[in-house]
């Protein structure tokens, strides 16, 4: 708690605003968790973990991401591992959740500037309930994880057997409710072995659905248990989850049924978990029912579309959220249309988000397109492809991957690690930037048009 006053008195003393602090506290939780990984007793080899190794994993696990280095079942103690599911689940839920928390535990009253925090690091619009909702979103947290654990440390158990099954429930629960796609599996193998498994994967592709779709979402089904009630962001996020995952197990089952690298080889029940389950995990999840590198080019792409888009608003996906996506089609349907307004369910979306759904989408791209230019560069030989992948994957801190990963030079791995952080933090500073920067110019000039198109 002292170090969290610390932290606070530091702030203030800067004078940072939230969007900072944001971002400051999670480079402070991935130098901790590099310092940490980097000591003899985290890896099974007692050697120490390069300093740019262990900091491509712990911003991996910070940023929720999922790509790796080294194999985590092979490489890892068990307190590496216990290291890296700690920081997935405060990088989950936001290290200033975990302060509030142990605030509210010794009794400490929380002030305007840390419900402003809160605010931004669970991506609300208003102050109101901040604290009531860091108690909803921790409760909610751990007792989705626990019902996901004992599922899968039954089913394990036959595999592992107990207590093992019962740590691997655990730490596959806590990566996929984070969207983080860390497995223990060995061999960088994910979930491959499962593929035809019912249990396995609509267990883990649950767990990375409701942890996806964002904390205001869950809150709201809770409060309103009617649809005609529910506010029209929450049905934006689960009308285009569900459209998003349909549409994209129907394109993969289709592209890869007679894949002898994938589904081909399997029954058709198998088929259609192995198609429904990578379609929902590039929404930044990171897990591999399926051998993305065998994959053909058109699933690929498609991978890639659907990781740039992830998940919903203030829970643990990444991407530019389903909500700015949605908005940009129908802000694009309204201009072909030639409105004005751009109406969704019986409602007008303010200009202002339309504005800032564009600006966080060519935000996004255009960083993508910098860091991948740059890799062209520093991974000489590597296909466009291929990087594009990693880039996007790093992005949407998803974690899937075409092989490169391990292979990457110091500077590609610094890059993408430089990616896994923007991609957690910065649409989202952007966003609440933009979202702060309301105020009206004192002075108007004149207008003028310029050709477009």
């Amino acid at each position: 708690m002292d170090h969290f006053k610390s932290y606070l008195s530091f702030q203030r003393l800067i004078k940072i605003n939230p969007a900072q602090t944001l971002a400051l506290g999670f480079l402070v939780l991935i130098f901790i968790g590099t310092m940490l990984l980097m000591l003899p007793g985290a890896t099974k080899d007692r050697n120490y973990l390069s300093f740019i190794d262990a900091l491509f994993e712990a911003t991996s696990a910070v940023c929720v991401t999922g790509l790796v280095v080294v194999d985590t079942q092979s490489t890892f103690t068990l307190f590496g591992q216990i290291v890296l599911m700690l920081l997935i689940q405060i990088g989950g839920l936001g290290f200033m959740t975990f302060g509030i928390l142990i605030a509210l535990f010794l009794g400490k009253n929380i002030g305007l500037k840390g419900r402003m925090m809160i605010q931004e690091s669970l991506n609300q619009i208003s102050l109101e309930g901040m604290v009531k909702l860091v108690k909803f979103v921790v409760g909610f947290t751990f007792l989705i994880e626990a019902t996901g654990a004992v599922i899968l440390s039954i089913r394990w158990a036959p595999d592992f057997g107990f207590p093992n099954s019962i740590y691997y429930g655990i730490f596959h629960s806590v990566s996929a409710f984070n969207n983080a796609g860390f497995d223990i599996m060995g061999n960088f193998n994910s979930v491959t072995s499962y593929v035809g498994d019912a249990t396995v994967i609509l267990t883990l592709s649950s767990l990375l659905i409701v942890g996806g779709i964002g904390y205001t979402v869950i809150l709201d089904l809770i409060k309103k248990k009617s649809l005609r009630k529910l506010a029209l962001h929450t049905k934006i996020v689960l009308l285009i989850t569900f459209i998003l995952n349909i549409t994209a197990t129907i394109f993969i089952l289709f592209l890869e049924y007679n894949n002898p690298g994938t589904l081909g080889e399997l029954p058709l029940k198998e088929k259609i978990l192995g198609a429904y389950f990578h379609a929902v995990v590039p929404r930044t999840a990171g897990f591999n029912s399926l051998n993305t590198a065998d994959m053909t080019l058109s699933s690929q792409f498609l991978t890639m579309l659907l990781m740039f888009i992830g998940g919903g608003s203030g829970g643990t996906a990444g991407g530019i959220k389903v909500t700015t996506f949605a908005v940009i089609i129908l802000a694009v349907g309204t201009i072909i249309r030639g409105r004005d307004d751009v109406e969704v369910m019986g409602r007008r979306i303010p200009k202002e988000l339309i504005f800032r759904a564009f600006s966080i989408t060519i935000y996004s791209a255009f960083i993508v397109l910098l860091i991948l230019f740059i890799l062209t560069i520093t991974e000489k030989g590597v296909p466009l492809n291929v990087l594009l992948f990693e880039v996007i994957s790093a992005f949407g801190t998803v974690g899937m991957s075409l092989g490169l990963t391990p292979d990457l030079s110091p500077t590609g791995k610094v890059l993408i690690s430089l990616m896994m952080f923007i991609g957690r933090v910065g649409p989202l500073t952007l966003a609440f930037a933009l979202a702060k920067a309301n105020k009206k110019q004192a002075v108007k000039h004149a207008e003028e048009r310029i050709m477009i198109g």
